[in-house]
This record gives C-alpha cells, structure tokens and sequence, in this order.
C-alpha cells in the first residue's frame, strides 16, 4: 500500500540547540550553521540556496528559490532582475523572508527584513564573476515576462550573442543585487516527537534580543 500523506513523518533526532551555544548576536551563529552545511549537504542539495518570499502590490505573497550571494554585516545579498516579478513586488513592497533547510543538519533559518538595492557598484564587481553564459542569459531574457514558446528563448539569446561576439557583456542596467537586512533571525533544529528548538533573534535600534520560542 502506498503511503499516504498523513503517515509521512521523519523524526528528527541529530542534535539541539541550547542558549549556551547561541551567541549573542545571530552572524555568527548563521556562518557556523552555513559552514556545516557546506560540509555536509550533499548534492543535489545546494547551501546556499534559499527559498524568498515577497508581497505584490495587493499584499499576495510570492515565493520561489534563490541562491545567497553575499553576507557580511548589512545583511544577506541576492542577484536578481530588476524589472522580473520579484523586483517589481520589492518595489511595491521593499520587504521580505527568506529560509535555508538544511535537510541532512536537521536544520532551518528564517530571516525577516526590510530590503535595499545594492551599490552599482557592487552589481557589476559579481556581474563580471559570472560564467559567461549567464551573463549573456542576463541580457536575453525579459525574466517573468509572457514568451510564446522556447524557440522565441533561444532566439533572443542568439541574438544577444552576436551583440556579445567580441565584446564582454557589461552589467544591464536592469540587473543587480539586493540585500535584506534582517530584523529577525529565527534558528530551528529538529528534535524528536516534534519538539524542535527555536531561538529567535530581534534587532531593535542596532541591537540584537534573544528569546526561546515553543516548537
């Protein structure tokens, strides 16, 4: 007999999380977790990857799966295009989510803020470390945009590499980097019988509260 969706359940018995291990500010402790997960993560799991959420214009939340780019200690940067249904819902509304599962840890992240674009700068420095065919794939895709079918696709990329044949693409002007800057972090490791660990980080006025949340 086939498994029903009710009956599907996995135990979570790896490890916890205690105060003890949790730093008082919530960076450090997401480098810790992000590093095991390099670690240990397994593909086609990537560590980086992480599912964002934003809200249109009617307050109609969207989400889908990015991939990390950057932290440091503004906040957490993401690539993207500017004109796509992410930026014009950030445009809408500059806020966001976002969270990393890191299946094999036992683990998840939850991280709330408001969002800003970053520096132009900053945009073009990642843009030129791309391979090369997503820098063309930058330029040639209207992203979110209605297309007739894959060959319409296609089409405007051979289009945009003969643009490109013998000369690098720069950085469009409707490409570039965002940046969340958190307002709360919320750490969760799995435990057994469903009563995980949940320490949540609050940044009020530059500073960061801790408190334990019920699983």
């Amino acid at each position: 007999m086939n498994q029903t969706l009710a009956d599907m359940r996995r135990d979570y018995t790896r490890e916890g999380l205690s105060e003890a291990q949790a730093p008082d500010e919530p960076f450090a402790l997401f480098r810790q977790w992000f590093d095991d997960a390099v670690r240990t993560e397994q593909p086609p799991v990537e560590p980086n990857a992480m599912t964002l959420a934003t809200v249109d214009a009617d307050s109609r939340p969207h989400c889908r799966v990015l991939l990390l780019k950057g932290l440091d200690e503004r906040g957490f940067t993401f690539f993207s295009n500017y004109q796509s249904a992410k930026g014009e819902q950030l445009q809408a509304r500059p806020f966001a989510a976002m969270t990393f599962f890191w299946p094999s840890l036992e683990r998840q992240v939850r991280i709330e803020g408001r969002v800003e674009r970053v520096s132009e700068a900053e945009s073009n420095a990642y843009f030129q470390v791309r391979p090369l065919g997503s820098r063309i794939g930058a330029w040639a895709s209207p992203q979110s945009r209605v297309i007739a079918d894959r060959a319409e696709l296609e089409s405007l990329l051979m289009e945009t590499e003969r643009r490109f044949l013998n000369q690098a693409p720069t950085c469009p002007p409707h490409w570039g980097g965002y940046r969340l800057l958190p307002e709360r972090i919320e750490f969760w490791q799995g435990r057994a019988s469903r009563l995980h660990d949940r320490l949540d980080y609050r940044c009020l006025d530059g500073h960061w509260s801790r408190q334990r949340l019920a699983p």
